[in-house]
């Protein structure tokens, strides 16, 4: 398994989903971005551990399992999202204390949570990133690869209201997707991606 490391880029509240926070990671290294909607309350969890000069009165969830852990001897020695299906993504947490090492299924927002606070590193595999990766970048650094032309999108697919995700086609779904990207609009692409993964099945 080839693993990549990623870092954490930053947050965004979703308009499409009341509660819903996007997490955005970034491959060190290189261009590709992995978009994973979240929950409000892990997308506050992972906020308030970046954030060093905020401290909850008492433990957070995330913070009850890493005291735990820590009291048993147990460290948190890394995190890899390793799956994706159907657009859901699959995380481990892997531990080592007492002479073993042991892997824990995980969601993605938790691991990600406690990643911050054991300051242990993230990872994905090639396999994820060039399922789910998208190249996110500056359009006055490169145009070509973000902006769409008046040929890509005729006038019925500019209102993604209009002409849903299920009906567009598969070329409409990647002008959709590049500008979803220019308007970083991460939620929106992360869900045209698993739309077009679901038409190559």
């Amino acid at each position: 398994m080839q693993k990549v490391r990623l870092t954490i880029k930053g947050l965004s509240y979703s308009e499409r989903q009341t509660g819903a926070y996007a997490l955005l990671l970034a491959e060190e290294g290189g261009q590709r971005k992995l978009p994973i909607v979240i929950g409000g309350f892990e997308a506050q969890s992972i906020a308030i551990a970046q954030e060093k000069a905020v401290s909850p009165p008492r433990p957070l969830s995330h913070d009850l399992f890493k005291n735990v852990l820590e009291a048993y001897g147990i460290k948190l020695v890394e995190v890899i999202i390793h799956r994706i299906k159907d657009g859901v993504f699959f995380a481990n947490l892997v531990t080592a204390g007492n002479g073993k090492q042991e892997v824990i299924d995980a969601r993605p927002s938790d691991a990600v949570a406690l990643a911050i606070r054991f300051n242990c590193p993230i990872f994905t595999t090639e396999e994820v990133l060039q399922k789910a990766g998208m190249i996110l970048e500056d359009e006055k650094q490169n145009p070509t690869s973000i902006s769409v032309s008046e040929e890509e999108i005729e006038e019925p697919e500019k209102n993604p209201q209009k002409n849903t995700l299920q009906t567009a086609t598969v070329k409409q779904l990647n002008a959709l997707m590049k500008q979803a990207i220019s308007n970083e609009d991460y939620e929106l692409a992360a869900s045209i991606r698993d739309e077009i993964e679901k038409r190559k099945k």
